[in-house]
């Protein structure tokens, strides 16, 4: 049975409960959100394998949702909408949407549609390690090497390193950061993040007060540069 997990993406609770009964029942793990906000982060934090997503929100549209994930994450999404007009769908499907079922749907059309996205969806590819000039770092063996020598970062310090070079060229914010690290429930780790970078930085930068791999998006986050 599979394992794969699937973000449910509706402000209706009664909807949720329906899904998740009926995906948990065929093996997939599922999680929630009920909004824009919670769905983007839910994406960057959890890594699903794909999205049921509801494009009335209470805080924006699931087309935003689309194409602000569209940033960073080739994920697919299946939206369920009860538009149904030809120039609806293809609006939708311009927007990044993979596929769409509309409302109300049969839970045998919609497991179909699941089965068929999650086929497209290429093999893993995530490298066991990743090297830029002097540094390296072994994701395997939790090691990073700069300029041949090994050195010393403390588990939230390698935690931090290996989420941001995971999605190297890609900001993230201080709330999504903060949530990977410490959990959904962290409150007022802004200035644990801060240290952690800091030192963070001491350590694999040549100049850390002029950094060239983690960069500072003032204001908003953090983004690993490879260029």
């Amino acid at each position: 049975m599979s394992k794969d997990l699937i973000l449910l993406v509706d402000d209706d609770g009664a909807i949720r409960k329906m899904l998740r009964i009926a995906l948990e029942a065929k093996g997939y793990q599922t999680i929630e959100a009920i909004s824009k906000k919670e769905a983007i982060e839910s994406v960057a934090l959890h890594s699903p394998k794909l999205v049921l997503l509801d494009l009335q929100l209470p805080d924006g549209s699931g087309l935003e949702v689309i194409k602000e994930v569209r940033n960073f994450s080739e994920i697919p999404f299946i939206v369920l909408s009860v538009m149904s007009s030809e120039e609806d769908k293809i609006s939708l499907l311009d927007s990044g949407a993979d596929d769409y079922i509309t409302k109300p749907f049969s839970m045998g059309e919609l497991l179909a549609r699941i089965r068929t996205a999650l086929r497209r969806l290429p093999a893993d590819e995530t490298p066991s390690n990743w090297e830029k000039e002097s540094l390296m770092v072994d994701f395997v063996n939790h090691q990073v090497v700069k300029n041949h020598i090994q050195i010393r970062l403390t588990p939230t310090e390698f935690q931090i390193l290996t989420f941001l070079i995971k999605n190297s060229g890609k900001v993230i914010t201080h709330d999504v950061l903060i949530k990977k690290i410490w959990g959904d429930q962290a409150l007022n780790e802004m200035n644990s993040l801060r240290v952690h970078i800091t030192q963070l930085r001491k350590k694999i930068e040549d100049s850390p007060s002029d950094p060239k791999f983690l960069i500072t998006e003032p204001g908003v986050g953090y983004r690993w540069v490879t260029q």
